[in-house]
């Protein structure tokens, strides 16, 4: 008989892992439901595709699949992706330095350089990160995996979500175990930029000794000249991650980027595994980054924009939404839920948002995300900016649900709940990370 015993043989702080929970746990894509939980790109891929779906411009400069060469490992170094990706971003609008692939660590999404950061800068059991929440569920995920402490200092409400640096440089001062400060800008759920000169503040710090990374992973989404990519070449401790899972409609192939100084980036590179980024993603993306799929980008975050102006005009018209928090740089908006009419005196309530979340998915089909468990979002749903057709649905269907809601007639397939129930769905229904 094996003296193994899994409770005593594996790392206690794995043991203690929650299950990962993200989008597609609770409602698939089935072809029925529209889908604005994720954040995806509805438009699709921005791949210059022709009507079979196939590359519609072969030419030298536009890669295409090799399915001949899937038997050999693919590219290590990755240079020529990493040049694009510098091509990209080189806009000299923060810097008249020049990115190049020097200053790249390419992972499997964001994912991988969040996890990557945390294993190259900090000692489990010992140092800590910090966050700013409300904020992206993964890197205090992946904090936990490596047996790390979080350290938080909340975004501020009353500011429209805005980063607190001079908060932040207390709490590094006082706490030299803290190796790293995560800083998702745009956030995620809140829409928001976070301004140049709050970051700089905590870059400035004259005696803490980490490194500070900011998420990108919605930057093509806010104002034109926005990505702080290049701005690394101007810091030794800067870490900017973006993807092209959102803006370039490509989250199937899972390719992320992590630019920051040369040096932190041989670092990065030197503790991946050797083939991280397989042929056909290395493929897609350099086609994706080539002049004509960019040109699709950008026709498909237009018209995503558009839609984003819509909502920002049409859904405060419904009986029942309340305000707009955070910003609305992204391809998502945050949005307060009342428990009735603001005519009436409503007030953005949990229990109000999270019956409406699920009366949408469950009875009409159109998926959202509740978001409010989280600081600050009391009330709030994240909704993710469809297409045209997708808003048309969604504005009909969030009318009509919380007029059943406000009228006492909504009833989920799950029927009604009592409140240790509610209470239960609000703490599953935010574990979702998206």
């Amino acid at each position: 008989m094996s003296s193994f015993n899994l409770a005593t043989c594996a790392r206690p702080n794995i043991l203690e892992l929650k299950p990962y929970r993200c989008a597609r746990d609770d409602y698939k894509d089935d072809g029925t439901n529209i889908l604005l939980d994720a954040n995806e790109n509805a438009y699709g891929p921005s791949l210059d595709l022709n009507q079979d779906g196939l590359n519609g411009h072969q030419t030298s400069s536009n890669p295409k699949l090799d399915f001949l060469g899937l038997n050999r490992y693919p590219d290590p170094h990755q240079h020529d992706l990493k040049q694009l990706l510098c091509n990209l971003r080189n806009t000299h609008a923060h810097t008249s330095k020049t990115l190049t692939p020097a200053n790249i660590f390419v992972g499997v999404g964001s994912d991988e350089g969040i996890d990557a950061v945390l294993r190259c800068f900090c000692a489990p059991g010992r140092e800590k990160i910090l966050t700013s929440p409300p904020t992206y569920g993964m890197y205090a995920v992946s904090a936990q995996v490596n047996d790390l402490e979080v350290v938080k200092v909340p975004l501020d409400t009353s500011n429209h979500f805005s980063l607190r640096p001079d908060a932040i440089n207390e709490k590094l001062a006082s706490d030299p175990s803290i190796k790293v400060v995560y800083i998702c800008s745009p956030g995620n759920p809140t829409a928001n930029l976070i301004s140049k000169s709050a970051i700089q503040k905590v870059l400035e710090h004259p005696s803490w000794n980490g490194v500070v990374v900011i998420d990108e992973a919605y930057i093509d989404f806010a104002t034109e000249g926005s990505s702080l990519a290049e701005w690394v070449t101007e810091w030794p401790n800067l870490i900017v991650m973006q993807t092209l899972s959102k803006a370039f409609g490509l989250a199937g192939i899972r390719l992320g980027a992590a630019f920051t100084s040369p040096q932190i980036a041989t670092l990065l590179n030197n503790l991946k595994a050797p083939y991280n980024i397989s042929s056909p993603t290395s493929a897609l993306a350099s086609t994706a980054l080539q002049p004509k799929s960019l040109e699709v980008m950008k026709q498909n975050r237009a018209k995503i924009l558009k839609q984003r102006e819509r909502l920002l005009e049409e859904l405060p018209n419904v009986p029942g939404v309340g305000r707009f928090l955070g910003g609305a740089e992204s391809n998502f908006l945050l949005v307060e839920i009342l428990d009735k009419p603001r005519e009436e005196g409503g007030k953005p309530k949990n229990e109000t948002a999270l019956a409406v979340y699920e009366a949408l998915a469950e009875t009409r089909g159109v998926v959202v995300r509740f978001r409010g468990k989280e600081h600050g979002c009391n009330g709030c749903l994240r909704i993710t900016v469809g297409t045209e057709k997708e808003v048309d649905k969604f504005l009909q269907e969030i009318r009509a649900v919380l007029k059943a809601a406000h009228g006492g007639t909504l009833v989920t397939v799950n029927g009604k709940a009592d409140e240790s129930d509610e209470i239960g769905k609000e703490v599953a229904a935010s574990e979702i990370i998206a």
